[in-house]
């Protein structure tokens, strides 16, 4: 590939998770191959891998962080880079680490762009901000190398940048989203359903067929959804992981005696 900013970093989407770690028989349209971390991936994706990358638009009404991190992947292996740039940053500002850390190498690179250090510098400070940021080196490495001058711009950047960016706000507003939307799964649970995610599915299997089957189960979907958060929201002390829905038994009736 051409520059510096997915090599690093790799994504598996729900259809690797509701495929892989559930075996739902069921057809998705989504890809499962994604960008690559240092710590699992073998080597580097080719564009073509990135570009192949499979979005469920349906996901941004759960967990909007993962859902612009892949449109950006995808995006950047298209060669599209100035759109991979505003992917990448609409899911920093829903939380995304991950985002924010390949913002900050971007930067620090001139990957399709000037050079920034400074830029780099704040950038890599929002992916570090985490206790046991996987970041927390290469956010340590950058602001090493840099002079007085450019962490002094760095911290005039973070003044600004914060508001939108920093967990205070972002993990907030995305575990307020992303609750919102479990919530909805929770509501139509009951029956043990299945839930057809735009995206996920073809209309032919989930919406002209009129057969649900074809979708993944509720069950299924709740625990890929809760796994793809923990990733979203690692090392953030607000996420609380909701679990496996439960169907609620209603009581048995008690019996009056008369006395």
């Amino acid at each position: 590939m051409h520059g510096m900013c997915c090599k690093f970093l790799r994504r598996w989407g729900l259809s690797a998770l509701l495929l892989g770690a559930f075996g739902i028989p069921w057809t998705a349209t989504a890809a499962t191959s994604g960008t690559a971390t240092p710590q699992a991936a073998s080597k580097s994706p080719s564009d073509t891998d990135l570009a192949n990358t499979g979005c469920a638009i349906g996901e941004e009404k759960f967990l909007p962080a993962d859902y612009y991190y892949c449109l950006a992947t995808q995006s950047y292996g298209e060669h599209h880079f100035d759109r991979a740039q505003k992917f990448f940053a609409t899911a920093a500002s829903w939380a995304s680490k991950p985002a924010q850390y390949v913002l900050g190498i971007m930067a620090f690179h001139g990957d399709h762009q000037p050079v920034n250090r400074a830029l780099a510098l704040a950038w890599l400070s929002l992916a570090a901000e985490r206790p046991q940021s996987k970041f927390q080196n290469a956010y340590t490495s950058a602001y090493a190398s840099a002079t007085p001058t450019e962490r002094q711009a760095a911290e005039r950047l973070l003044a600004s940048m914060r508001p939108t960016y920093a967990d205070a706000t972002a993990a907030s507003r995305a575990e307020r989203r992303y609750a919102q939307g479990m919530a909805t799964l929770e509501r139509l649970s009951s029956g043990n359903g299945h839930y057809c995610m735009e995206g996920l599915t073809t209309l032919a299997d989930a919406g002209e067929a009129g057969d649900p089957a074809q979708c993944p189960p509720i069950p299924a979907m709740t625990k890929a959804l809760d796994q793809a958060a923990a990733n979203v929201f690692d090392g953030w002390a607000g996420h609380v992981t909701v679990g496996p829905l439960q169907q609620v038994v209603a009581p048995a009736p008690t019996s009056r005696k008369s006395g």
